[in-house]
């Protein structure tokens, strides 16, 4: 059974690290087992951390820092987390390293490609107006919009299918990649939708939630499979 670091989630105003359980369920439905890592700041923490885990969640939260890819924060930028921009950056790079397996999610696409180079868009509403749903209302496990997969990509591989619906909640997305990823699949208004690195064994980021919909739908539980097989 192979062990997932999974990024917590961290709640200022309640003064908490938490979770969703569809991350840790999801991971469990597919025969892993997912340990929410405490936030780590030390080479020492760090490397125990690598140790015992076999691949690495990236979880939704708090917008990304802009200062990580060298812009200004714009005023409808909302919460950043420097805890998590700090210990994201120590495992990714890290992992990367050691050819660790990392699946990111919403946040996770974000801050991957913010991490390696790219940038963010910091409110799509505002700077990607479209009429794409992006940020959809509950119940969060039913689709929002269509994503077109790019059929040369590992995701057109593993799902055979060139569109697939998901769902969506989300206001920040991917602007410029990053030189080190590839694009794997796009919204109907152009926004990246997926990505992967060609030069690791397997880091793929998605901006939908399949945690949330894994339930009831069978491309979630394919890419959960996906990403623990490769661990």
């Amino acid at each position: 059974m192979k062990t997932i670091g999974v990024i917590p989630l961290i709640d200022y105003g309640r003064n908490s690290y938490w979770m969703i359980p569809g991350y840790l369920k999801g991971l469990q439905t597919v025969g892993a087992l997912p340990v929410m890592l405490p936030v780590i700041e030390s080479r020492s923490e760090l490397q125990t951390v690598m140790e015992v885990c076999d691949g690495f969640l990236f979880t939704g939260g708090q917008d990304v820092d802009p200062a990580l890819y060298h812009s200004e924060k714009g005023p409808l930028c909302g919460e950043c987390s420097p805890e998590r921009d700090k210990m994201e950056k120590l495992i990714l790079d890290e992992a990367m390293k050691r050819d660790k397996p990392i699946l990111g999610i919403c946040r996770g696409i974000q801050f991957i490609n913010a991490a390696l180079g790219g940038t963010l868009w910091q409110d799509i509403p505002t700077e990607l107006p479209s009429n794409v749903i992006h940020c959809q209302k509950p119940p969060y496990d039913i689709p929002s919009h269509d994503v077109e997969i790019n059929t040369n990509s590992p995701l057109y591989s593993l799902l055979k299918r060139k569109n697939i619906s998901v769902n969506s909640y989300h206001h920040q997305g991917v602007r410029k990649l990053s030189p080190q990823l590839v694009s794997m699949a796009f919204a109907p208004d152009g926004l990246i939708e997926a990505l992967y690195a060609p030069d690791q064994k397997f880091l793929w980021a998605i901006q939908w939630h399949p945690e949330l919909s894994y339930q009831r739908d069978e491309n979630s539980i394919l890419i959960f499979e996906e990403f623990v097989r490769n661990c």
